[in-house]
């Protein structure tokens, strides 16, 4: 699979598949049977996907509410170490969201919460340091320069190796970049073939050197496996090349920047195989232009 560099400068460099995989799929909807996980994740390995991604406020049922916190990187920790492939995932994680009682999500991007996440958060990884810890989500409660402070000084701390942030505009890029310099290697936004709105941060993420990281780039958790009948181009340019719709709408992201690295849920070996099949997949500028 093809590779793409994160990082520079003083935080070093590492080499991720083009096509990375979500693991909120793995208990969102609750628990899926044990050796289905195990068998995508080594199938996702043996494709060629590298950058693994989770987060503390990730974990099965609504009706949980707080107690979900951190299940999903417990389970992921759990399942790594049964198949002792540590050396071959560069795992993230991020913080600045949390689950409330009754089935909510909340916001929470105060340093001293972020500072207590970050270490329950290398608790439940089984991890010395984080290798990459993005924040979640603004807070409109706290000005975002001080949470952005607080990565850095957690940064600084030799805690997490690399600093990523999400659902960031690109002002807030730019103010976070500003901040923290080379510890900065990412955005995770939204971004599909039904949202198309990140198209200015992923411009700001080539112009800085970043990773840009589409979260549900298939539409998420209720409509992927419908995304060729919402949007039948992709689905004619895939029956054209014999692939599914998600493979082609995978290709068109990789194709808008060398600087993308989309990130599908997956729980089953024969998804996460489908999507690391579209690192592959080379789309025509005639199919690019009916895909726009």
């Amino acid at each position: 699979m093809d590779t793409r560099i994160l990082g520079n400068g003083t935080v070093g460099t590492v080499e991720v598949g083009v096509v990375g995989l979500g693991l909120m799929t793995f208990d969102q909807t609750g628990a899926q049977p044990r050796q289905q996980l195990l068998d995508t994740v080594t199938t996702a390995l043996d494709a060629g996907v590298t950058f693994f991604d989770t987060a503390d406020a990730y974990g099965p049922g609504e009706e949980k509410g707080a107690e979900a916190m951190g299940e999903n990187e417990r389970l992921i920790a759990s399942l790594l170490d049964e198949l002792a492939v540590r050396d071959q995932v560069f795992l993230a994680t991020k913080a600045g969201h949390v689950r409330t009682d009754g089935g909510g999500w909340a916001l929470d991007g105060r340093p001293e919460h972020l500072k207590a996440a970050v270490h329950a958060s290398r608790e439940r990884l089984r991890v010395e340091t984080i290798d990459l810890w993005q924040h979640h989500r603004p807070d409109p409660a706290v000005p975002y320069e001080e949470t952005i402070g607080a990565l850095k000084e957690v940064h600084d701390s030799g805690a997490v190796r690399m600093v990523g942030l999400s659902n960031a505009n690109p002002e807030q890029i730019r103010l976070a970049h500003s901040i923290l310099g080379d510890a900065l290697v990412s955005v995770q936004n939204q971004f599909s073939p039904a949202f198309r709105s990140s198209a200015p941060e992923i411009e700001v993420c080539a112009e800085l050197g970043l990773i840009f990281l589409p979260w549900s780039p298939l539409g998420g958790l209720g409509d992927a496996k419908g995304l060729g009948e919402q949007h039948p181009a992709f689905a004619e340019v895939a029956a054209e090349r014999g692939v599914s719709p998600q493979q082609v709408a995978l290709a068109w992201e990789i194709a808008q920047s060398p600087c993308v690295v989309p990130i599908p849920g997956a729980k089953r070996p024969s998804s996460i195989r489908d999507s690391a099949a579209a690192a592959e997949l080379v789309l025509t500028g005639e199919e690019l232009a009916r895909l726009a």
